[in-house]
């Protein structure tokens, strides 16, 4: 017989932007909403598990579409890059599946990593050997000799467990498509400039890799922060465009145009600026990352919000500084702050914009009948206090039509790729020992 769950008398948020509906209930049948209304009951006599949700928001799972589950919470490049084989990668990467599931986040997208793990642990979950959530993925990021996978110097070259490949022609970018689409990702991520102070692509460059994924039905996203990265994406076609910190006025209406939605993806920036100093990064980062946010992401994305730009969320979980499962609904109150959004819009940017990312528009992100029950029980109102969706003692996770228990997850527990070989943090020299 089919798996019932009723949830009675909620307040219901349907991430469609809409406003809230209380004293409504859910019913879910199998994997599927069946009905959503007042009044909704389960059929008489059949099996059904209840939930009283008075006092309690239901709304969809969180989508973030900026999560590297492969990135092992990296605090450097080098250990990102280079340490940990791909085994232990893999598993370390699993293991962390739990924690996001458990921040609220019913589904993912991972826009570039190690190898093709991404695709192992997405065909993992939806086998059901693993539990974590839906996730979508990309290969390493394509960049070019001027992007921002190519670290190294030209002596060391690229690693094999780098999270980017280099291409410097219009032929290597597109071989690089068509192998990275052989091996199963479901988009393809292209990686410009770390801080778009410059452009690593030329517009034909990005059109062609654009062309080419979509002739063999995958979808395209970009790293653009510059504002020429952004226009070159737009002419392009890209599927969505990640960060747009220095975006220019003629290119933001441009972008609003074409419809194309954007994930300003503030807080890596944000924990970095705010908090780096807790964790050793140096004052000169810190007031990079300021001026990032306040000078150029602030201002372009409030007017991207006023030109009609649709906005998608994203948190970059994957580093140090942004630990899978904490701080991936901060990317709402961020949108909030920083772009002007109100808590609706920035639940639907978390919802039903970002199920584009899943390939799954029609399926989940919203709170309908005959959407998959990925959904999320908040003790609380999201729409009045955001930041309670950061309370993860105060959510009810429902993942494909069942409620989740992490009675056995510790999120405390660290599971960190092999750091770099340091031998000494300093120099022992004469005047240091005979000092």
């Amino acid at each position: 017989m089919t798996a019932r769950l009723l949830i009675s008398d909620a307040t219901v948020v349907d991430g469609t932007g809409g406003p809230p509906r209380p004293g409504e209930s859910v019913l879910v049948e199998g994997n599927r909403i069946a009905a959503v209304g007042p009044g909704v009951t389960a059929p008489e006599g059949a099996p059904v598990e209840r939930i009283d949700a008075a006092g309690q928001t239901l709304m969809p799972g969180l989508i973030d579409c900026h999560c590297h589950i492969s990135f092992g919470e990296a605090r450097t490049q080098e250990e990102q890059d280079l340490y940990t084989g791909v085994e232990s990668r893999t598993l370390r990467s699993a293991f962390n599946l739990g924690k996001v599931l458990r921040a609220g986040v019913t589904g993912f997208s991972a826009p570039g990593g190690s190898y093709y793990i991404g695709v192992a642990l997405r065909d993992a979950v939806a086998a059901g050997m693993l539990r974590g959530p839906r996730l979508t993925t990309a290969g390493r990021f394509i960049t070019t000799s001027n992007g921002i996978a190519d670290f190294y110097p030209t002596s060391v070259g690229v690693p094999e467990g780098s999270i980017g490949t280099v291409a410097n022609t219009i032929d290597e970018m597109r071989a690089e498509v068509r192998v990275q689409i052989k091996n199963g990702v479901d988009f393809i991520k292209i990686g410009d400039t770390a801080t778009g102070e410059w452009t690593a692509f030329r517009r034909d460059e990005i059109a062609a890799i654009t062309e080419m994924a979509h002739q063999l039905g995958r979808s395209v996203t970009i790293h653009a922060r510059g504002s020429e990265a952004v226009d070159f994406a737009v002419s392009a076609g890209v599927d969505w465009i990640m960060h747009g910190d220095r975006m220019a006025d003629d290119v933001i209406e441009r972008l609003a145009a074409s419809g194309i939605p954007l994930c300003p993806t503030l807080t890596l920036i944000a924990n970095l600026y705010e908090w780096g100093h807790l964790v050793g990064v140096p004052q000169h980062k810190k007031d990079a990352y300021q001026r990032l946010l306040f000078d150029c992401a602030a201002p372009a994305l409030t007017k991207a919000r006023e030109a009609g730009v649709a906005f998608m969320a994203g948190s970059d979980s994957g580093f140090s500084v942004t630990p899978y499962g904490e701080w991936h609904a901060r990317e709402l109150e961020l949108l909030m702050t920083y772009a002007g959004l109100s808590s609706l819009e920035a639940i639907r940017a978390a919802t039903a914009n970002g199920a584009r990312a899943l390939g799954l528009d029609q399926e989940v992100g919203t709170v309908q009948a005959g959407r998959i029950a990925d959904l999320l029980l908040v003790d609380g109102d999201p729409v009045a206090d955001i930041g309670v969706l950061q309370d993860r003692d105060r959510l009810t996770v429902i993942a494909d039509g069942e409620v989740q228990s992490f009675d056995d997850l510790d999120p405390a527990l660290r599971w960190p790729y092999d750091r770099n070989q340091v031998i000494a943090a300093g120099e022992i020299t004469q005047d240091l020992v005979n000092r």
